[in-house]
């Protein structure tokens, strides 16, 4: 094929241009999944960037600089600058230029480095001068070459979070290889049949996740994160990992409904028994060889400036191997704790590493890089996960709102687009037109979600709803005893209704990438029909700007948007038809 052809170009400003159209385009996509980051994603050019980050977790799982070069040569158009070139094998052999290894106590550990310049530039820094002590000379250790004994500090155990965390921020990633900590023994095996008698098996990319967590367990194997679509399993990653270290295991995950959902996996498809399982939630606080918690309990305190009791629970049995479920929303007061336990083997479970906060580098370090992902719609073609087409459907601001939409503050603005009331008739149309459809309504703003859960005549969850309820109607939706049902945003993690096959988003978290990946996770579970995710835009407001932010990590997972555009709400019928079909204005 002419280069020519090549759907990429690599710019010297470190970007990268993908046209969409060209011959390889959707094989260059997947190529580049490992090593950079999608930043645009209109109709046509895609624009990519290289990061230091997404160069070390590719670094980190064998990826070398060599091989995202050979990547952008294959596909690339022009010549790749040499500029380029160059920063791409410096950012990335900047891993491993520093390791964590045993010190000479139990108490202690060694930072190294071959290089006297590095040590040099560490020294004189400000994590230098607090947690780090400079070895005045060569250092006695077995996991130490020569240069490296020459160039040494010791620091505390408990500091070795925060030392990797803080060296990231001043662009050296640490490459940690101090051995991890074996936990109590816990006897646990896989199933080979459900509870219910139906065949188990783990699927090939489940395990070969596992498998690069644990790795040889050996120095630097037994941490990481698995990145892996919502509907494709990350649980089972965990309960296989389980079964493979047979240890005492704290998972972590976002609230009581998913704590629920994680025993009810493990009674059915593993060997353990109820009795060796807890719950420690704010409803009960047990602790047994497998305890499944919550982020918010471990978060709670009496007050600001008070302890936090539970974080007691990390310290409480001798664990080893600690999930963080939806690592993506780690909490700051758990990324403290967090950085203080990094002898215990971790896992983090999630659909996407993107962070609004912009504190993707805190899980690199503190609960480990990715060690492994599989792009979505290589799941999709497997049948693994639904298919699943992408509406937008814009509507027009009701003309009652539209003085007060012009003159009110950038939040209110927000709202106003968001709690547009023409939505509540199209939500109303499509469930109509959608009679075979399982339905989600999701939401962000309550006073919004009550009226269409009033005005459809389906329950509604939202923060407020109690547990057991909560529980209750979920299990009524997996049954089919309700075809529809209205949840706020606390069902967008972590939630299992697999027959779900449409999605209606009204209103989101202004621009959340990961709010909108995670609310397409909700439809993907395999079923046989066709998932629709539908989001309703009110057109020339913020809400467009937000939307468009939201869609960019769904376009580098390969989804694109059809747009129904409604100019007149005498025509809602049509263009609920025209969304639902294969006619729509773009």
């Amino acid at each position: 094929m002419n280069r020519f052809e090549n759907p990429l170009i690599v710019q010297s400003d470190r970007s990268l241009l993908l046209d969409v159209h060209a011959p390889r385009a959707n094989e260059c996509r997947i190529a580049l999944v490992p090593f950079a980051e999608l930043e645009k994603s209109p109709e046509h050019l895609h624009t990519y960037k290289l990061s230091p980050l997404s160069l070390w977790n590719a670094a980190s799982a064998g990826f070398s600089a060599a091989d995202a070069l050979r990547v952008l040569n294959d596909f690339s158009k022009y010549d790749v600058p040499q500029s380029v070139e160059s920063w791409i094998f410096e950012t990335a052999e900047r891993f491993g230029k520093l390791r964590l290894v045993e010190g000479d106590s139990p108490d202690t550990l060694f930072l190294a480095t071959p290089n006297p310049l590095i040590f040099r530039e560490i020294a004189a820094s400000r994590i230098g001068k607090t947690l780090l002590s400079p070895c005045a000379n060569a250092v006695e250790s077995n996991f130490l070459n020569d240069e490296e004994k020459r160039h040494s500090f010791r620091l505390e155990l408990t500091n070795r979070g925060t030392v990797k965390q803080q060296l990231l921020q001043i662009g050296w990633p640490v490459k940690d290889d101090v051995p991890m900590r074996e936990g109590e023994p816990l006897e646990i095996d896989l199933k080979k049949t459900t509870s219910a008698g139906k065949p188990f098996c783990v699927r090939k990319y489940q395990l070969e996740a596992a498998q690069a967590i644990v790795g040889n367990k050996g120095a630097g194997t037994g941490f990481g994160t698995v990145v892996l679509p919502c509907g494709a399993g990350k649980t089972i990653v965990g309960m296989t990992l389980m079964s493979i270290l047979k240890t005492n295991t704290l998972i972590v995950t976002t609230n009581i409904s998913a704590v629920h959902q994680w025993i009810d996996e493990l009674l059915d498809k593993t060997t353990l028994c109820r009795e060796q399982i807890a719950e420690y939630t704010g409803e009960s606080k047990e602790i047994r060889p497998v305890t499944v918690a919550t982020y918010q309990i471990l978060t709670w305190r009496a007050d600001k400036e008070g302890e936090y009791p539970h974080f007691s629970l990390f310290r409480s049995r001798a664990w080893g191997l600690i999930i963080y479920d939806e690592v993506h929303t780690l909490p700051a007061p758990v990324f403290r704790v967090v950085a203080e336990i990094q002898a215990v083997r971790r896992l983090g479970l999630t659909a996407t590493l993107v962070r609004e906060d912009g504190c993707e580098g805190y899980v690199f370090s503190l609960v480990g890089p990715k060690r492994y992902d599989v792009p979505w719609k290589d799941l999709e073609a497997s049948g693994f996960i639904a298919s699943a087409e992408c509406i937008e459907i814009k509507l027009n601001l009701d003309r009652s709102q539209e003085l007060e939409y012009a003159v009110c503050e950038p939040r209110k603005k927000h709202r106003i687009a968001s709690e547009n009331p023409e939505k509540l008739t199209f939500v109303k149309e499509i469930i109509n037109q959608s009679p075979n459809d399982k339905i989600l309504v999701i939401g962000q703003y309550i006073d919004q979600l009550k009226k269409i859960a009033q005005m459809i005549g389906c329950p509604i969850i939202t923060g407020k709803t109690p547990n057991a309820e909560r529980d209750q109607i979920y299990a009524d939706f997996r049954s089919g005893k309700i075809k529809v049902l209205v949840v706020s945003k606390v069902a967008n993690f972590a939630i299992n209704l697999p027959d779900a096959s449409m999605a209606i988003q009204v209103s989101g978290t202004f621009g959340s990438r990961q709010e909108e990946a995670q609310r397409l996770g909700r439809i993907l579970r395999p079923k046989e029909r066709k998932s629709r995710f539908i989001t309703l835009i009110t057109r020339n407001t913020v809400e467009e700007d937000f939307g468009a932010n939201r869609q960019k990590f769904l376009a580098e997972q390969g989804y694109s948007y059809k747009i129904v555009r409604n100019e007149d709400r005498h025509e809602i019928e049509n263009n609920v038809a025209s969304a639902l079909g294969q006619n729509c204005l773009c």
